[in-house]
């Protein structure tokens, strides 16, 4: 993968530190205001902050030019060796969420129909595109390529996933989540973070990553109405298993 020697300059331990120093104020807003919406607090505004933290580092270490070089890759359709690989992004979170719909009517949950306005999939998409393009700028873009010149494939995404979990926990306890709730969908966020690094690693396309990312937040927002049935105990097992066939694909430390 190109950019290897580029990535051993760079630091996910900087990126981390910083990404959750300016998370801070997001914090402290989501404690004073409360919520957008009834499923997001204010604080997932920080969703900006990897970004922020990619470009202030890049600007930083890196020679001139550097920063522009990290955006052109989120948004370069064009490194994706296949197209087909974005349908593969797609398909993967919302198979996920399918399957976990099907196990909660096999438990006889109760559950409504889904319900979803034509209008809403392309809003939300594109207001998760955007946000999934700030984060993985710095998840994938920055700090993915680095780890994974020091570690295999599985260990890069359960490193990252538990990164990016616990960086989500004031977030989801703003929210009003319990505590069944919250490690359910830890659970979730490190086993898509091990299909996402899979993913970017056999496409080369940061693009993918971001995809992948959006649709898992459009598939959740919309299961099966808003996300008001959405138990993250049930998909985070189903993800775990997809993360689990991930890993069987891609044993060992794979070739740079």
């Amino acid at each position: 993968m190109n950019g290897w020697p580029e990535a051993l300059r760079r630091s996910p331990a900087r990126l981390i530190a910083l990404t959750f120093a300016l998370s801070v104020p997001f914090w402290l807003a989501g404690a004073v205001i409360g919520r957008l919406s009834e499923t997001l607090p204010v604080s997932a505004l920080m969703a900006c902050c990897p970004l922020l933290a990619a470009m202030a580092l890049v600007r930083r270490h890196e020679p001139r030019g550097a920063v522009h070089g990290l955006l052109r890759r989120v948004v370069d359709w064009r490194a994706v060796p296949n197209p087909g690989w974005y349908a593969l992004a797609i398909a993967v979170p919302l198979g996920v969420m399918a399957a976990s719909y099907a196990v909660l009517v096999l438990l006889g949950r109760s559950l409504p129909e889904p319900r979803i306005a034509p209008v809403e999939i392309p809003l939300l998409s594109a207001v998760f595109l955007v946000a999934a393009a700030c984060e993985e700028a710095g998840w994938t873009a920055y700090a993915t390529d680095a780890l994974r010149a020091r570690l295999n494939v599985p260990a890069t995404g359960v490193v990252l996933g538990v990164v990016w979990a616990v960086w989500h926990l004031i977030p989801y306890a703003q929210a009003g989540h319990g505590p069944l709730w919250i490690a359910g969908q830890c659970l979730y966020t490190v086993a898509l973070r091990v299909v996402i690094v899979w993913l970017y690693q056999r496409s080369a396309s940061v693009l993918a990553a971001v995809v992948c990312h959006a649709a898992s937040n459009v598939g959740w927002s919309l299961f099966p109405d808003h996300g008001s049935h959405y138990d993250p105990v049930v998909s985070g097992t189903v993800a775990a298993g997809v993360a689990l066939l991930v890993v069987a694909a891609w044993p060992g430390r794979s070739s740079r």
